[in-house]
């Protein structure tokens, strides 16, 4: 008998948000493909998951290896899952990364380009490669990963928000061609996550970006519940947690006072000047 259960692809999956988002949707019912760069970690993953009877699902999850800044890795990819499970309902382009510092400081390969190729480019690969699929199929959505950072940019963030805002309009530009064929596109913007984001983005112990406050701060759990209420009630988009949206308005009406506080308050301290 085939199966009936929804088919979710995670890219970014070994680790953080993407982890967490894989255990909640198999517990919820969904078969889950996870891909990543580190398929040990991604086989572990599954194992447990597999192990997991809390589920609806039976754990069933697929490991897959792949490096969506690769176009061809990309499309390999997403033949491979469709070629295992039949079908793909939902995917969440999560793979991401961020490398913070002054624009001067950066490496133009390892910190603007990897970025760039990885936050944005690659999630419009994984995007462009599941579209066939979905088209034909008239079903189908699309969770994009972007940030809060994607919303309000800051000094530090000048590539990563560049990423993050492209993800941005990519995926409203997106939203509005493909929903004549019943495919939707969603965007999340979430504030500060405590993930591996810290031990990836260059920082150190002295701070190196405007930070989010530590009661504001989410766990890569709230953020996976967020993508899971998304995946049940589409739209197209969502800021988490919610009090995030303050800030948006604020950056948004007064610009030129959030820029007055972010200089004296952040740069001129972080600069000696």
């Amino acid at each position: 008998m085939p199966n009936s259960s929804p088919v979710i692809l995670i890219t970014g999956a070994s680790s953080g948000i993407g982890e967490m988002t894989a255990r909640l949707f198999a517990r919820r019912g969904y078969r889950v493909a996870i891909t990543a760069r580190r398929l040990e970690r991604l086989e572990q993953i599954a194992s447990e998951i597999r192990a997991d009877k809390t589920g609806t699902a039976g754990g069933d999850a697929f490991p897959i290896q792949s490096d969506v800044s690769d176009p061809a890795s990309v499309e390999t990819m997403v033949k491979t899952v469709l070629d295992h499970y039949g079908q793909i309902d939902l995917l969440f382009n999560n793979a991401g990364f961020g490398r913070l510092g002054w624009l001067e400081s950066l490496d133009p390969a390892r910190d603007i380009q990897a970025q760039l190729n990885t936050n944005l480019l690659g999630l419009i690969y994984c995007s462009r490669a599941v579209l066939p699929h979905m088209i034909h199929r008239r079903q189908g959505h699309i969770i994009n990963m972007s940030s809060i950072a994607g919303l309000v940019g800051t000094p530090t963030y000048t590539i990563y928000a560049a990423s993050k805002f492209g993800v941005r309009g990519f995926s409203q530009a997106l939203r509005r061609e493909v929903s004549i064929w019943g495919v939707q596109v969603s965007t999340i913007f979430p504030g500060g996550v405590e993930t591996e984001f810290a031990e990836k983005s260059g920082s150190t112990k002295r701070k190196t970006g405007i930070s989010t406050p530590r009661w504001l701060r989410l766990t890569a759990e709230q953020v996976a519940e967020a993508v899971y209420r998304l995946a049940r009630r589409p739209r197209a988009i969502a800021v988490v947690p919610w009090m995030m949206r303050y800030s948006v308005w604020l950056n948004n009406m007064v610009p030129g006072l959030v820029d007055k506080i972010i200089e004296r308050r952040f740069v001129k301290r972080e600069r000696g000047l």
